[in-house]
């Protein structure tokens, strides 16, 4: 079968994984020590998102999807903030909370979705219809959020749009696959932007159905930033941590997971006895052999336990946001909030 730790599937050997070496055990617990005493002597909380490398989400106080990140961040009492993840993530943290101390491991964890919205284009394209009403996902940046209504997440994107105002020309930035997905189950009608996640989008119909050929007791779940025709193979399209949950209450004893990669170390922890099977990510027309792999955020992988380590030492490097951007990108996220159910 096809596991996170197989290389090679015996019963497909077209599809081949790429799988990360991590660091040896006697370093990791090293560093992970030192982790933990750099926590309490700063008085710090370590959150982590789930596709973060497995030996960082063992150390963290929180291991969750981008909503349940930003529900962490508004209520922590910790004076410094570690956020492991990307750089949109731990802006929404230091917005959240401007007055606290937010570090990330790596600087250059960024994100294709937030880097496919400049916001002077976003502003142009909002200059053009004054009874906009737009609606974010949270993968955009500080500047973008300003310039928006609400944010979202993959999590709620529904619950959001079904409580936008009725009378306005909704707007959709900058996920255009899960802005199609929403109206899908909506019929609310929106203008999309044309932004993609770049790992989600490389997913194929067809290495989908290979591996449901491959594995027959297995359901699929699958990320709603993946293209349409991925999304109408899934028994369940959801946010990462939905994924989890839905694992949890199937009595399936199987699951192909089509999101990226780290979070099946999640969904083995919390789901022991079942089969997580990695959907690899490639161009059919290409050799499989030469371009087969499980999907990985090349902007998420950045992060290591030693940049983790060094980060928190030095606290550097730090966020940092003026003020009048933070009061005016913490609006739509207090409002996002508040329609979850869960005010800041």
């Amino acid at each position: 079968m096809i596991s996170a730790t197989e290389v090679q599937s015996r019963r497909d050997p077209a599809v081949e994984f790429m799988v990360r070496q991590p660091p040896p055990p006697a370093q990791v617990d090293a560093l992970s020590r030192e982790i933990l005493a750099l926590k309490k002597k700063l008085n710090a909380v370590v959150l982590a998102h789930n596709y973060q490398v497995p030996e960082i989400q063992d150390v963290a106080d929180y291991v969750g999807d981008s909503l349940g990140l930003s529900q962490q961040a508004a209520k922590t009492s910790a004076e410094v903030i570690v956020f492991c993840g990307v750089h949109f993530m731990a802006e929404t943290a230091k917005i959240l909370n401007p007055s606290k101390v937010v570090v990330l491991p790596d600087q250059e964890a960024g994100c294709s979705l937030e880097e496919s919205c400049p916001p002077d284009q976003l502003r142009a394209l909002q200059a053009t219809n004054p009874n906009f009403y737009t609606i974010a996902y949270i993968n955009c940046s500080a500047e973008v959020k300003a310039l928006s209504d609400v944010i979202c997440t993959s999590g709620n994107a529904v619950k959001i749009v079904q409580a936008s105002p009725k009378d306005r020309d909704l707007l959709f930035v900058p996920d255009e696959n899960l802005g199609e997905w929403v109206m899908e189950l909506t019929g609310r009608k929106m203008t999309l932007w044309r932004g993609n996640c770049y790992a989600h989008v490389e997913f194929t119909r067809d290495s989908i159905l290979r591996l449901r050929e491959a594995h027959p007791d297995a359901q699929v779940v699958a990320h709603p930033e993946c293209l349409a025709a991925v999304r109408g193979l899934a028994d369940e399209v959801c946010s990462t941590e939905k994924m989890v949950t839905y694992c949890k209450q199937s009595p399936a004893p199987a699951f192909i997971i089509v999101t990226e990669s780290g979070i099946l170390h999640r969904l083995q922890k919390e789901c022991p006895g079942k089969r997580f099977i990695c959907a690899p990510s490639y161009n059919p027309l290409q050799v499989p052999t030469d371009h087969c792999r499980c999907s990985e955020c090349k902007y998420m992988k950045l992060n290591t336990l030693e940049k983790l380590r060094h980060c928190m030492a030095d606290l550097s490097p730090q966020i940092t946001l003026s003020d009048e951007l933070m009061r005016r990108a913490r609006l739509p996220i207090e409002r996002m909030l508040e329609i979850s159910g869960r005010p800041a």
